[in-house]
This record gives C-alpha cells, sequence and structure tokens, in this order.
C-alpha cells in the first residue's frame, strides 16, 4: 500500500509543546499530503501555555491575558488557551478522498469527541450553531459549559489543526478571555466533573473510537 491508502499515523508527543514551531510543522506536514500523498496522521500532544485567536477572534473577547503569549492564527474559531492539562488533538486528512464536506467534517469530529467522553461517564452534546461540545451544568447561564473545542483549517482539501478536551487544565486561564465568543457557557474538565483519568486512558479512547467516525475509504 502506498502512504496515502494507509490509516493515519498516531503521534504522541510526550512533552510541551511551544505552540507556533509546532503548528509551523503540521502546516508543513499538510502539505506533504497535499503534494507527496504522505500518510494521514492524527498528532496527540500538550501545549505550553498559550491564549490562540481563529479567524473570527474579536479583539474585545480577549480581557485580561497576562503574561501568556497571544497568538493570531489561521484556523476557524475564535479566542482559546491551549496549555497543561488539555490534550489537544492534530487532525490531517486528505478531504480529496474522504469528501470534499467541511461540515461533515466538523459533524464527525463532534461525534468522535461524544463517544470518547462517553467512554468516562460524561454526557457531551451540541449546542447549534457552536462548534465544541458541552456538558449540563446549572451554574452558567445557558446550563452548559464547554469541555472540548474545535478549530480546524482546510487548505486545498487538507485538514489540520483540530480539537481540544480539557481533562485537568487549569480552568481560571478561561477567565482572561471570552472563550470561543460564548459569554452564557463556562469551560469546564473531567477533573472539574469529578472525572477521574489520565492523559493515557484518554488517548487510548480517542484511538479506539477514531474509525467509528472516520473509516478508511475504500480503494
Amino acid at each position: 500500500m502506498t502512504p496515502a491508502n494507509l490509516p493515519p499515523l498516531w503521534q504522541h508527543y510526550p512533552d510541551l509543546q511551544p505552540y507556533t514551531p509546532l503548528v509551523s510543522k503540521m502546516e508543513a506536514y499538510a502539505a506533504a499530503i497535499r503534494h507527496d500523498g504522505a500518510q494521514e496522521a492524527i498528532w496527540l500532544l500538550e501545549h505550553e501555555a498559550v491564549y490562540t485567536g481563529g479567524t473570527s477572534a474579536k479583539p474585545h473577547d480577549l480581557l485580561s491575558p497576562g503574561k501568556a503569549p497571544i497568538i493570531e492564527v489561521g484556523r476557524g474559531g475564535q479566542w482559546t488557551w491551549h496549555g497543561p492539562g488539555q490534550r489537544v488533538a492534530y487532525v490531517m486528512l486528505d478531504l480529496t478522498r474522504r469528501g470534499q464536506d467541511v461540515r461533515a467534517l466538523v459533524h464527525a469530529l463532534e461525534g468522535w469527541i461524544i463517544a470518547s467522553l462517553a467512554n468516562f461517564g460524561i454526557a457531551g452534546q451540541r449546542r447549534a450553531g457552536l462548534p465544541g461540545i458541552w456538558v449540563k451544568n446549572g451554574e452558567s447561564d445557558s446550563g452548559l459549559d464547554k469541555i472540548a473545542a474545535i478549530g480546524i483549517r482546510i487548505s486545498r482539501w487538507v485538514s489540520w489543526h483540530g480539537i481540544s478536551i480539557n481533562l485537568d487544565p487549569d480552568l481560571a486561564a478561561f477567565d482572561a478571555i471570552v472563550p470561543c465568543g460564548v459569554s452564557d457557557g463556562g469551560v469546564t474538565s473531567f477533573a472539574n466533573l469529578g472525572i477521574s483519568a489520565s492523559m493515557d486512558e484518554l488517548d487510548a479512547t480517542l484511538k479506539a473510537q477514531f474509525d467509528r467516525f472516520f473509516p478508511l475509504p475504500a480503494g
């Protein structure tokens, strides 16, 4: 089989990763999929603390980020935080082979997260018009808190960037922004919900659930 016909290659980065060099590396890899038929890939990692703004980010939603770096990037979405205790999965897929449908891609990413959370007894749900996954919590105005975010970019029908899931981050970091531009919902995590799980356990579940939502194309 050629690399383009193989299942995605899963790569785990064990140390905290600085944001800009890793994203540059991801962009180069996405270009290799597009131009050279490189194998699709999923990268699992944690970033050093950073605030990133997507293409829809509004300056007034960046409240008081303190000393953490602030980086504007080309992915979809608004402001978010990445840092220790949060699992980031960068998803580089060839959509020429998988169907050139961005909405279907986002829907599949949401389904993947929901199924993975369910393995830990967390009932994640979609929220109309707001990408990401939410859980019920009576404290916020909407009764929902966000536990996972989605920010994807498509370059010539290759996806890059991806998802983030809050395992046990410092949730106070989100107080410095209006996360994803949503002011009527909070941010939560496995730990905040009283769910004890390791990154290795979360990674294993993400890998086990992936093919349900992203089966290998025929041919």
